[in-house]
């Protein structure tokens, strides 16, 4: 039974990724939801069907495309959920025997070393060589800036702002951006696959109480070390920037879980909420960076330690 449901989990993960190919927004859209069958596996199995679901995803991408494309559903969406999962089963039994799940707050700052680990690894697949890798990305992006090679511009550019220019400003923006869209596209596809498995009665550990979740210390020192390491250049800064990024992105997540937190039992909650979330589709660039902030304080302070304890149905 499980090396089926393995390479079932596999073969759908791999053609969710390889739809994108076809260049339609839904294809694109069904991609990101490429390490959902993965992470159903491994949770409502255990790891080892999320690794026959890694290995026959990564056989059929090979061979029905290739090797350099088998190597990237591997790397950048199987591997990650296959390893979140392992991660978010792990427990302990304390001194009265009770099981200690793994904190969501680790958790979190996993999937923000997965994303980096990813977004250095897409780059070093564009080129070893820095200086190759910067040239076609400001490449790639002025094409979506200007048109070109028979495409047309993306994004139209008011008179007399040099495209070129704003690529190359905005390729360097691109390791810290792919670092924090994968955190919460990562999330995502966790907690779509832990409520599919808790419905289907699979899931091994009890159901979290998210909002609960905080993010150690810790992850503040490696925020810094991502920010710092950012200005070295080369492959280094690349890696620190996307740190930087992905660690901005849990720290946002965790700044929301404390509102809901916060909020718990207040009449101002559902109002805040709102607001919040609203503020968040209309100006998510200006919003998130204040509930990262949050997230952080949080993680120095502890702004709810006291906080009376919730039931995960809060």
């Amino acid at each position: 039974m499980l090396p089926i449901v393995g390479i079932g989990a596999g073969l759908v993960s791999a053609l969710l990724f390889t739809v994108v190919i076809t260049g339609s927004p839904l294809a694109l859209l069904l991609s990101y939801v490429a390490p959902l069958p993965v992470f159903i596996a491994a949770l409502g199995w255990n790891h080892r069907a999320g690794l026959v679901a890694v290995a026959s995803g990564t056989l059929a991408v090979t061979l029905v495309l290739k090797l350099s494309l088998g190597l990237a559903f591997a790397i950048g969406a199987a591997l990650p959920a296959w390893w979140i999962a392992y991660l978010a089963l792990l427990a302990r039994n304390d001194d009265q025997n009770n099981s200690e799940w793994y904190p969501l707050g680790r958790l979190l700052v996993w999937i923000a070393a997965v994303a980096t680990l990813v977004t250095v690894g897409g780059a070093l697949a564009i080129s070893t060589d820095f200086e190759t890798y910067q040239r076609v990305m400001t490449h790639g992006l002025r094409l979506v800036l200007s048109g070109g090679e028979g495409i047309g511009p993306v994004v139209r550019l008011p008179a007399g702002v040099d495209a070129g220019e704003i690529a190359a400003r905005l390729a360097a923006l691109v390791p810290a951006a792919a670092g924090a869209s994968f955190v919460p596209m990562i999330v995502a596809n966790l907690w779509l696959a832990a409520k599919a498995v808790r419905v289907s009665g699979r899931l091994p550990r009890p159901w979290p109480l998210i909002s609960a979740t905080r993010l150690p210390a810790q992850a503040v020192a490696g925020l810094v070390g991502g920010i710092l390491l950012s200005f070295a250049g080369g492959f280094i800064g690349l890696a620190g920037a996307a740190l930087a990024g992905a660690l901005v992105a849990a720290f946002g997540l965790a700044g929301l879980a404390a509102v809901h937190d916060l909020s718990r039992g207040k009449s101002w909650r559902t109002p805040t909420l709102l607001a919040i979330y609203l503020a968040l589709v209309v100006m998510l660039i200006t919003v998130f960076p204040f509930l990262a902030l949050l997230g952080i304080a949080d993680a120095l302070i502890d702004l709810r330690r006291r906080k009376p304890p919730a039931s995960p149905a809060a």
